[in-house]
């Protein structure tokens, strides 16, 4: 279905075909649509979000877009993808039917919902496939106005490759002259995220094209809710581009106009292309012919002078009136265009939705065989649930899942002998169909960072002792003279090197384009890292503080940590995001939400170094690897002084293995980052009162304790006390839980186990506020004194 790039000189006869190619694409992928809504609205599919209404400027668009370029889209760019070959009528309907396959589904194996779109970056090795010569796709994602942050980085690639020479970036370039193009809905612009990004691209200078889908409503809320005077390009003239300022080129054109449609995208693929200045495509006067969704009828709060404007300026119907009204085609031939693409059509949804069923019909036929060939049994309970399940015209797999665990039940009430047959038959499905939903929350492949072997860090006898952010900068500085494609940004990390001095002098030595100052916008500098580690290149993102990642948790959260999962495997962005928390002054920079960052962020490797001489090992054990990460240095640490590894730059820290930092009997103590100071200051105290703790460093939380290096310890002490400084129910919480239910410490008990975290509320400011927020040497030395005194009050009174 590719229509391919308008030609200078075309014969009648071949701009007749594309002209005819455009609108069979246009009429198939509105077919889609009116398709994909029945099915939904008559049970067979959980949930439909389509792009009718935006068929015409999708299909301009893919005319410019060449490969090696990127898009960053969302829900509405089915045509688009149509276009490109990138996607088929009958792979659409398998995401609707959430096929687990990628080979029927490859945009998510069924993990998204339907018409979310991605690309295959990578191999089945895990290897960078080549980018240059496919058209790509980074995944989508629903939350609104998600797309834009990536959408910076994507672009900043090419504007990185055309000044750098990176290694093996053949893959990834043809030397710079890749376009990143967004699309967003109109209703969207009033998301944060899209004014951020906006305003970023246009000083950066990138090249990205936005096209905004504007056809006046989100959802059921006007234009004139989301956006001043109504009309997103109108607000954005302020960003325009004027004489030799910096800024935005911005074109508006008619959704339902394809011959200015045509003219508008070439201007605007010319301009990006060639200048690398950004542009906006405000494309206006589109439709929803379907509404919103298959959750409700748009004519619940249209009026009926909107509803008939929309059915007039249908962009199809006016591509259909333009082809007749120009003699192209007679209406006899289009009309067998449109019957031949709907019966397309229908053939792609029935075939999707037969190799949907496979699976579940060739399972529900061996289950019925093992009462016919295996098990022996007259209970008619279980003949009701069979025959209850070989009704159903279309099962699904929890039908499936269902029945089996009900049979399985009767089975065990009658205490049949075989009941193991049907037990383990259900349990090895069941690993195979979780595999299919629960796989690539993390990095399947070799390059794990968790798989990295440790290179121990090596001292002269005579090591310098010095700051520990010396260590941070002379390992930045040695990873960026083995690394050309590694790139360091984000607030004052530029010119002055860091608030912490950890990149002094660094963008000095390697130049701008490689160490650079970023505007004070979080949300932006997680996109522009995830578009550029998406491109081949490997980000280190610096957020200033612990305190601030809030302002980019939303895309952390929802972007990164998903996009390994919700592609099965077939992108990744192995971002490294580089903070600084825990400890130190305030409410705004001493915090340490640990317990949030590791609920809302699984599928990111969340790593708390002690010091900075781990902190450095694990960011050359992360740049080995393939899996996105946050370091958390401390932010009390940098002044302290730490010894000078005469292989800095080379060792690495393993990632997941806690280390035992002073043995004891009496008690486990664990903890991480700057409480583990603390905690070896009351141990010293402790000690003076025959009290011997054994006190181990996490060191990663995400992944946790690997070995299970902690079972051991406890095996020995029989208690365990967890101190943070997260409030209650975060961090400790997580770490208790992972050794009750991952590595059964319970049975090595003595006692209860412990936690304690600092108190509910932000840290106060000040000495005394630290003291009385954050657990104290004496809060810890209590603690621990009075669990000993349960056990023995005559040896530890109090």
């Amino acid at each position: 279905m590719h229509s391919k790039n308008k030609k200078k000189s075309i014969s009648f006869d071949q701009f007749k075909e594309e002209i005819l190619n455009d609108y069979r694409v246009a009429f198939t992928s509105r077919e889609c649509s009116i398709i994909g809504r029945r099915e939904v609205l008559t049970g067979k599919a959980s949930f439909g979000i389509f792009g009718d209404g935006k068929e015409l400027p999708q299909i301009a668009m893919a005319k410019f877009f060449k490969k090696g370029d990127f898009r960053s889209g969302y829900y509405r760019d089915q045509t688009f993808m149509f276009s490109l070959d990138e996607v088929t009528p009958q792979q659409f309907f398998a995401g609707l039917y959430a096929h687990t396959d990628l080979k029927h589904d490859p945009m998510s194996a069924g993990r998204q919902m339907g018409s979310s779109f991605a690309t295959h970056s990578l191999d089945e090795n895990y290897d960078w496939k080549n980018l240059t010569k496919q058209f790509n796709s980074s995944a989508d994602l629903s939350p609104t106005g998600s797309q834009m942050p990536r959408l910076l980085g994507l672009a900043q690639a090419s504007k990185i490759y055309k000044k750098l020479k990176v290694t093996g970036s053949e893959k990834f370039t043809d030397n710079g002259n890749e376009i990143a193009w967004g699309t967003i809905g109109d209703a969207s612009t009033s998301e944060g995220h899209f004014f951020e990004s906006i305003n970023a691209a246009g000083v950066m200078q990138i090249p990205m094209i936005v096209s905004v889908w504007d056809d006046n409503y989100g959802i059921s809320v006007p234009s004139e809710y989301q956006t001043t005077k109504g009309d997103i390009s109108e607000v954005l003239k302020g960003f325009k581009k004027e004489n030799n300022s910096n800024g935005f080129e911005i074109f508006k054109v008619k959704g339902w106009d394809y011959v200015e449609l045509m003219k508008t995208y070439e201007k605007a693929e010319q301009i990006c292309r060639t200048e690398h200045v950004p542009v906006i495509v405000h494309v206006n006067e589109l439709t929803q012919p379907l509404g919103h969704s298959t959750s409700g009828s748009h004519e619940r709060y249209k009026s009926k002078e909107r509803l008939k404007w929309e059915k007039d300026y249908d962009c199809i119907k006016k591509m259909r009136q333009w082809i007749l009204d120009n003699n192209i085609i007679s209406s006899k031939d289009l009309d067998k265009i449109e019957d031949d693409a709907k019966k397309f059509v229908l053939e792609s949804k029935l075939s999707a939705k037969r190799e949907s069923l496979k699976e579940t019909t060739n399972n529900i036929n061996k289950l019925n065989s093992l009462f016919v060939n295996d098990i022996e049994s007259n209970n008619s309970g279980i003949q009701k649930i069979l025959n209850d399940l070989n009704s159903i015209k279309e099962p699904n797999k929890r039908d499936l899942f269902t029945s089996t665990n009900a049979i399985l039940r009767e089975l065990m009430l009658e205490k049949n002998p075989k009941v193991n047959i049907l037990r383990d038959w259900l349990s090895k499905l069941r690993v195979k169909t979780q595999y299919d939903y629960s796989s690539h929350l993390y990095s399947e492949s070799a390059y794990n960072p968790s798989k990295i072997p440790l290179i121990k860090a090596k001292y002269d006898n005579n090591a310098d002792s010095v700051d520990g952010r010396i260590i941070l900068r002379e390992n930045f500085k040695k990873i960026l003279e083995k690394n050309d494609n590694v790139i360091i940004f984000g607030e004052d990390a530029g010119k002055i090197g860091g608030v912490n001095q950890g990149l002094e002098g660094l963008q000095e030595i390697f130049g701008e384009t490689r160490v650079f100052d970023t505007g004070i916008r979080e949300a932006t500098i997680i996109g522009q890292g995830i578009g550029l580690a998406l491109r081949g290149l490997r980000p280190i993102a610096e957020i200033q503080y612990l305190d601030y990642l809030l302002y980019s948790i939303q895309l952390l959260s929802d972007d990164l940590a998903t996009l390994h999962y919700r592609t099965r495997g077939k992108q990744n962005a192995p971002l490294i995001v580089r903070t600084r928390g825990h400890r130190l002054e305030g409410i705004w920079h001493a915090g340490s939400p640990m317990g949030g960052m590791i609920n809302l962020l699984r599928g990111i490797f969340l790593l708390v170094p002690r010091n900075m001489t781990i902190a450095a090992g694990f960011y050359n054990a992360l740049l080995k690897g393939d899996q996105p990460a946050i370091v958390v240095e401390c932010l009390n640490g940098y002044r302290t002084k730490e010894q000078m590894p005469t292989n800095i730059g080379d060792y690495t820290v393993q990632i997941g293995k806690v280390d035992k930092i002073k043995s004891g009997e009496d008690i486990t103590v664990i903890s991480y980052g700057s409480t583990l100071k603390i905690v070896e200051k009351a141990s010293e105290e402790l000690q003076k009162f025959n009290i011997s703790c054994e006190i181990i460093d996490c060191q990663s939380l995400i992944p946790f304790d690997i070995e299970k290096e902690i079972t051991e310890s406890v095996k020995k002490t029989n208690r365990v006390l967890i101190i943070d400084e997260d409030f209650s129910g975060g961090a400790s919480a997580y770490i208790l839980d992972n050794l009750i239910n991952n590595q059964n410490i319970y049975d090595y008990l003595d006692s209860k186990p412990h936690t304690m975290s600092a108190k509910d509320h932000r840290t106060a400011y000040g000495t005394d506020g630290d003291y009385f927020s954050k657990p104290s040497v004496d809060d810890v030395f209590d603690r621990i004194y009075s669990i000993m005194n349960e056990l023995n009050p005559e040896k530890f009174p109090i």
